[in-house]
């Protein structure tokens, strides 16, 4: 790791600790030893394993974020010979995608958040700077952007999703995006007018521009109205939504305008957290913030002129009653239902890149179909997938990917040595610290079981201030030098 970036980060841990009365050493007691040296051991990282084997083979992995570096990374420390090439077009893919949330509130700058992906490209790896427009996995062969067809023998996928605006009427756009790079086509709205997205780079800057005057105007008496959505499709990080509206709430209290400010969620589903825990102990801390909820409310159109945001709104009624089924019939109904607002963060729709979901290794849904713990493709064993393009529950986070990527590893190895069986299972394990004001932070950790799943002895639905402490210090670093370099 390293080391200047790590003493910078634990100085300013050390400062926050003593302002509490707690030292380093207090604070390792309370977390435990296992968890203290995750966060506080000056610089030590939990190394990912790597065994040294002979197995042979092209290797091509399909985009180099965050996963497609760190799987790059510990492939080339886990093989004797390593034959490894990774399509990439953005310079700049391997930025840090949660810090946007703090750039949106104000805590952090874009030049916080964004990387080079060229300082974390292991050595040796052949990077080819285009990408995968065309499949052929019967034939084991990609065809770039450039033209270039790229043959192999092994394929990982790891080229994350893009953020579909397109898909809101109104809005005027009218193409896709990804997190970091060109947004031209959404920002000429989203960004102006009281409209915000955290999901993209330039609209977490944007986004605390509009907040701002959202809360500018709160604070000169005005009443005014934030709404927050939460779509239809599987998304990046589904804490995130209502991340940027507690720190919404934060924000106007600091100002002192709170009151004048009303602030409702608008998710799609019927609660606000899919484990009971975190849902329960969510649903008490918005009523003692007064931010309130409307359920089962899906974005599908925006005037920004008028700064009217329209939602289908549906649910289910009873109709006739099955003799046979003894039960009632449930039709699903619904209806529009339009919403002023003075601020409104959308959280867009959310698809695999079209090229690869559309593609003989995507599926009806977009995604790449993958056995769930393996990671493994259900129909070519020689691809696997994993990152937020990997069809899994609840697999869209960076917690998600530190966990999958040596699964991945270690399950390709074994395909490349012929063994019939793939040790490695993926249990479902993500994280979310879900910040819950500027200071404290819940941190959300849980598996398929959908059970919270806690590395530490605490209670996981307290919000504490420690974890912001993790969040907002130390787990960027840890993600910089520890996961990227394939150790983490």
């Amino acid at each position: 790791m390293d080391k200047k970036m790590i003493e910078e980060s634990m100085e300013l841990i050390d400062a926050h600790l003593k302002e509490k009365g707690i030292s380093r050493r207090d604070a390792m007691k309370l977390f435990g030893m296992g968890g203290a040296a995750m966060m506080m051991g000056s610089g030590v990282v939990t190394e990912a394993k790597a065994a040294s084997s002979s197995a042979k083979g092209k290797i091509l992995i399909v985009g180099g974020g965050l996963a497609g570096i760190a799987t790059a990374a510990l492939l080339m420390r886990s093989l004797d010979e390593p034959d490894i090439t990774v399509l990439e077009p953005n310079e700049k893919s391997a930025s840090y995608q949660p810090g946007q949330t703090l750039v949106g509130a104000g805590v952090w700058n874009d030049a916080d958040t964004e990387y080079t992906t060229a300082d974390f490209m292991p050595e040796g790896v052949n990077w080819i700077k285009e990408k995968a427009v065309e499949f052929n996995p019967d034939q084991n062969s990609v065809k770039t952007s450039g033209g270039k067809e790229i043959k192999y023998d092994y394929m990982i996928v790891a080229a994350g999703l893009k953020l579909d605006f397109a898909r809101l009427e109104g809005l005027g756009v009218t193409e896709t995006i990804t997190s970091r790079g060109d947004s031209s086509a959404a920002r000429k709205v989203v960004g102006q007018n009281g409209i915000a997205s955290i999901y993209f780079a330039d609209g977490a800057t944007d986004t605390w521009t509009q907040m701002q005057k959202f809360i500018a105007d709160a604070k000169s008496g005005k009443k005014v109205q934030g709404i927050f959505t939460d779509p239809d499709t599987p998304i990046k990080c589904g804490g995130a939504p209502k991340k940027i509206m507690y720190l919404t709430d934060a924000r106007l209290r600091e100002a002192g305008a709170r009151e004048n400010a009303e602030l409702t969620l608008y998710p799609n589903g019927d609660k606000l957290f899919g484990v009971p825990e975190y849902n329960a102990a969510m649903i008490e801390q918005f009523a003692q913030r007064d931010m309130k909820y409307n359920f089962k409310h899906n974005l599908i159109g925006v005037d920004p002129a008028a700064k009217i945001a329209t939602f289908k709104k549906h649910w289910l009624e009873k109709g006739e009653w099955d003799e046979d089924l003894e039960e009632y019939e449930m039709i699903p109904t619904s209806e529009k239902v339009q919403v002023p607002y003075d601020f409104m963060h959308i959280t867009p729709p959310m698809i695999a890149p079209e090229e690869i979901g559309s593609s003989p290794i995507g599926s009806g849904k977009g995604w790449v179909p993958v056995k769930q713990e393996t990671l493994q493709h259900v129909k070519y064993p020689n691809i696997f997938a994993l990152g937020d393009i990997a069809a899994v529950p609840m697999g869209k986070t960076g917690g998600s990917a530190r966990k999958q990527y040596k699964v991945v590893v270690e399950n390709l190895i074994a395909v490349m040595e012929g063994k019939n069986e793939l040790p490695a299972k993926y249990d479902g394990y993500t994280v979310c610290p879900l910040i819950t004001s500027i200071g404290t932070v819940m941190l959300a950790e849980f598996n398929w079981t959908g059970k919270p799943t806690p590395s530490f002895p605490l209670d996981p639905a307290q919000e504490r201030w420690i974890w912001w402490l993790l969040k907002v210090y130390a787990l960027k670093p840890m993600t910089q030098y520890g996961m990227l370099s394939g150790r983490a």
